[in-house]
């Protein structure tokens, strides 16, 4: 690694889940631009065709679904062996949503939103940080939270709770592997332009209203997460773990 940049990422190697479009996607090319080896993973191979062709050769595809159980170390084994070795940082972008008032909630939709968002994420990074431990290396694990980690949205109860749990996994591995050599932090999207939020936009009563909560007057776009995952998968944050880094256009903080 280049000694005189910190936010240098040569020579390390990057697992993105949910890599095939939107936050994942636009991680996956900020973590390959600053020198990473990145694995693509999504559940779509024409997804990951075309993130491929648009990330370059620092970008390997690896089609898995990730919310089956028992597909962690598998995943890994193929990735380690497709990228020539162990994987440093891991970043959580693969996430569902269903919006449906809480008194009819699916009990379905409940179970696959928190099987994709919450249980995958955590078994993935269990596999990973059981393997860094036992090789005594450092890893960097980067989870997505959501304004729904701090707060409360209307008819997205299970998304709520998945991303509250997920401020929970990450605030508790970070504490159990911290001493260990192994960061766990998470980056909190506001909205952002994707096909999870698509909604919203097709909304224009509903998104005005949200325009009006954001303090900077405008959505995010997914490169604008791009920074933030670089500075947390590198040593420029070598001394911080636990943390959720909001990305909201100032949100939760107005």
């Amino acid at each position: 690694m280049d000694s005189g940049n910190k936010f240098s990422l040569e020579g390390k190697r990057a697992l993105v889940t949910g890599a095939g479009r939107g936050l994942g996607l636009a991680i996956a090319n900020g973590l390959a631009q600053s020198g990473a080896q990145v694995a693509l993973v999504s559940r779509s191979e024409d997804e990951l065709r075309a993130a491929v062709q648009d990330i370059g050769p620092a970008a390997t595809a690896f089609p898995a679904d990730v919310a089956v159980r028992g597909a962690a170390a598998p995943l890994l084994n193929d990735v380690e062996h497709g990228l020539g070795g162990e994987i440093d940082i891991v970043v959580h972008a693969a996430g569902v949503q269903h919006r449906e008032p809480a008194e009819s909630f699916d009990p379905d939709e409940w179970d696959r939103v928190i099987s994709i968002n919450l249980t995958a994420p955590f078994l993935l990074s269990q596999e990973l940080g059981k393997r860094q431990l036992e090789k005594g290396r450092s890893g960097s694990h980067i989870f997505i939270g959501s304004l729904s980690s701090q707060l409360s949205l209307p008819s997205v109860v299970a998304y709520t709770a998945s991303k509250s749990g997920i401020y929970g996994v990450l605030r508790n591995l970070s504490l159990e592997w911290a001493g260990r050599g192994i960061r766990v932090n998470g980056l909190g999207p506001g909205y952002i332009r994707t096909k999870l939020t698509e909604a919203v936009f097709n909304d224009p009563e509903r998104k005005q209203r949200m325009l009006q909560r954001i303090p900077m007057n405008r959505f995010g776009e997914p490169e604008e997460l791009a920074g933030a995952a670089v500075f947390l998968a590198s040593d420029a944050s070598s001394y911080i773990t636990g943390q959720l880094l909001m990305v909201d256009g100032g949100w939760t903080a107005s």
